[in-house]
């Protein structure tokens, strides 16, 4: 588990449980029993497994405490506790339909074989209400092919992350992929948890050949990375996909270039600089890139000057719009920006690892060979695409030297891209 904003709270496990075995009719304020249940998931003792139990167990009839019970089961889920799943199972039946989903997500992250719970989930698919997508990928997760049949008719459901589900659990449990293509197609739709939900139903149904369709989805490259590695790493086992064919699709990733994308939206009149700095900051990617690239064509003059604003207004606190900034600095190759991107290499808070990738890349892009050694630093961090985004930047300051002493790094895509670059460069 991510334990980098554990506990932000600052309650101890101690307090955790005292306020969750606060009677509902009791608290002052029931808001903190809820804040106690998801803090216990950072406690993953015995004393706070029990806790949470009571706390599923009691069904006192008030909104504060359903959501409470919801929590409670979802901390059970997140610290995988075995011993949790007898009152998990029983929230199945629950009248609430989002008790039922932690559940039923509860049980697939802790995990069982035991064929009446799994057909306990599985006829959640014929009550009407439920979400069924939750349903359906923790069928696939525990793989109950026994489900499948009973899986298919959602195959056609009007909600396009559901169907998407459905489609890859068939291809999962049936090996049937005719309609794979339907969930590919979704990569590219105008709803942006489609675009999310299909990511993880390609991973599901071990469709290899989505790699390089999933790398053009205008979504964070974070979610593309996660969905590219994750099937490479099984394909490479299987020997369907070779190291070859990963490199290529994971550097381009990386790279995050709006032109590397299928967007997704288009303006029907130009746009002006106030907005497209707005842009930066959406939640919808597709959005964002089509601002990217439009600042990239059209606004080469006066976007330096935005961003750097924006920057000092917003940005620096905003880790997507952050993201966004040290990339734009690179692609319009804007020198005067080497200082804030080296700031940007360097900022080790959590929130801004992705921007640290992208400032490394953008460092390359200026060509300052005051970057090198900073670079160098930065390609022997724990994070690895940090390690592999550093490498690329250093080639194109065209600097090596580290690639020979990354040849057993410990992740593999940073050995492999170490290994290549060496023999390209021998070539």
């Amino acid at each position: 588990m991510d334990k980098r904003f554990a506990n932000i709270f600052g309650l101890t496990e101690e307090q955790s449980i005292a306020l969750l075995d606060t009677p509902p009719e009791q608290a002052a304020d029931e808001s903190e029993r809820y804040v106690a249940a998801s803090q216990l998931a950072n406690y993953p003792s015995e004393a706070s497994i029990d806790a949470l139990i009571r706390a599923v167990n009691v069904t006192h009839d008030s909104l504060d405490n359903r959501i409470t019970r919801r929590k409670s089961v979802e901390s059970l889920g997140k610290l995988k506790a075995t011993l949790g799943l007898n009152a998990i199972r029983t929230c199945l039946s629950d009248p609430d339909r989002y008790t039922v989903e932690s559940a039923v997500w509860a049980i697939g992250e802790i995990g069982t074989e035991d064929a009446e719970i799994l057909e306990e989930i599985t006829q959640l698919l014929a009550k009407p209400d439920q979400t069924y997508r939750v349903i359906i990928h923790t069928l696939v997760k525990l793989d109950y092919d026994a489900a499948v049949d009973r899986v298919r008719p959602f195959m056609d459901h009007g909600d396009e992350p559901t169907a998407s589900a459905a489609i890859a659990a068939v291809c999962r449990f049936a090996r049937d992929f005719s309609q794979i293509d339907r969930v590919i197609s979704f990569l590219q739709s105008d709803n942006i948890n489609a675009r999310r939900a299909c990511l993880e139903d390609l991973i599901n149904s071990q469709y290899y050949a989505a790699i390089p369709a999933i790398a053009r989805c205008p979504i964070s490259l974070m979610f593309r990375l996660r969905a590219v590695r994750t099937l490479a790493e099984s394909g490479m086992a299987s020997g369907e996909v070779g190291i070859d064919d990963a490199l290529p699709v994971i550097e381009q990733i990386l790279r995050d270039h709006p032109q590397d994308l299928e967007l997704v939206h288009e303006y029907d009149q130009p746009p002006a600089l106030d907005f497209l700095i707005r842009e930066l900051y959406h939640t919808d990617f597709g959005r964002t890139y089509l601002a990217i690239q439009t600042f990239i064509d059209q606004q080469l003059d006066t976007a330096p000057a935005a961003l750097f604003t924006t920057y000092e207004d917003e940005a620096h606190n905003d880790y997507g719009a952050h993201y966004h900034v040290m990339k734009l600095m690179g692609w319009l190759k804007h020198q005067p920006a080497y200082d804030l991107l080296l700031e940007a290499l360097n900022n080790t808070s959590p929130q801004f690892m992705k921007s640290r990738a992208g400032a490394a890349l953008s460092l390359g892009e200026l060509g300052d060979q005051r970057a090198i050694t900073p670079l160098q630093t930065s390609a022997h961090s724990k994070i690895w695409m940090l390690q592999y985004a550093s490498l690329m930047a250093l080639e194109k300051l065209g600097d090596y030297s580290q690639h020979k002493l990354l040849l057993e790094a410990n992740d593999w895509a940073v050995r492999a891209k170490a290994h290549r670059s060496i023999q390209m460069a021998q070539a």
